[in-house]
């Protein structure tokens, strides 16, 4: 720990992650990928950001920087190994840093609604640009078995905008219970088994789909068979959540 200018206490990269250790969100309701990689690794990114001196915003204007570059070599590009690895290290590293943002605002007593608004905004460019380049990626190189295969990019497009903006809306509309105190304060431990549960539906898992791109018939069979999986999981928290809000 040193002091800044003005007597302002700077915690060092050791102390930022003990301060960021402090400071997460619940576990409650995030998948075992979330919980054990990328919520640490966006620890480490968040401490850096911090070091290097960048705000909140700007972690988020680096995550969306490696998403769309992730995206943009996804559509221009040709299938090929070298592809898959750097499409799939583009996404999951602009995943840590989605994760980051939150983290070092939290850090830095910097929450803000504007600051919420951008990373809503990354969030949903990302998921419908990455489903359009896989189209995209469709049509200009995959020997498809039939033009209705384009219809897979389009209805998985469909699924994850509908689950990140049900989810999104649930949250917020849902009544927040009254804050218990003493003993009945402490949460419960989060499921383990609902984190495994969530495994399939989680953005970090669906980025190593991307690790198959070299091979184009098995990216196309685990890109429709993942669809279908969250096609099921749609449904299911459609109706959780029309319930749970009724």
């Amino acid at each position: 720990m040193t002091h800044g200018a003005g007597g302002y206490v700077t915690l060092t990269m050791a102390g930022a992650l003990r301060e960021l250790r402090t400071a997460q969100k619940s576990a409650k309701g995030v998948s075992l990928y979330s919980r054990y990689v990328n919520r640490p690794t966006g620890r480490v990114l968040a401490a850096g950001a911090y070091r290097v001196g960048l705000t909140p915003n700007q972690v988020t204007l680096v995550s969306a920087a490696f998403s769309l570059g992730a995206v943009a070599a996804l559509a221009l590009a040709g299938p090929s190994w070298p592809l898959a690895v750097a499409v799939w290290l583009g996404l999951v590293v602009g995943f840590a840093f989605d994760s980051a943002d939150g983290q070092l605002a939290r850090l830095l007593g910097r929450g803000s609604p504007a600051g919420e608004w951008l990373d809503h905004v990354v969030d949903a460019a990302k998921i419908t640009a990455v489903h359009s380049a896989v189209l995209v990626s469709f049509y200009r190189f995959f020997e498809l078995p039939s033009a209705g295969w384009l219809l897979v990019p389009l209805g998985f497009q469909l699924a994850a905008v509908l689950l990140f903006c049900g989810g999104l809306l649930a949250d917020k509309l849902k009544p927040k219970a009254p804050p218990a105190s003493g003993a009945a304060a402490a949460a419960p431990a989060p499921s383990r088994l609902r984190a495994v549960a969530l495994l399939p539906v989680d953005y970090g898992v669906f980025c190593l789909l991307f690790l198959t791109l070299g091979a184009p018939r098995v990216f196309l069979a685990a890109y429709t068979a993942l669809f279908a999986v969250y096609a099921l999981y749609l449904a299911a928290f459609l109706v959780k959540w029309f319930r749970e809000l009724r």
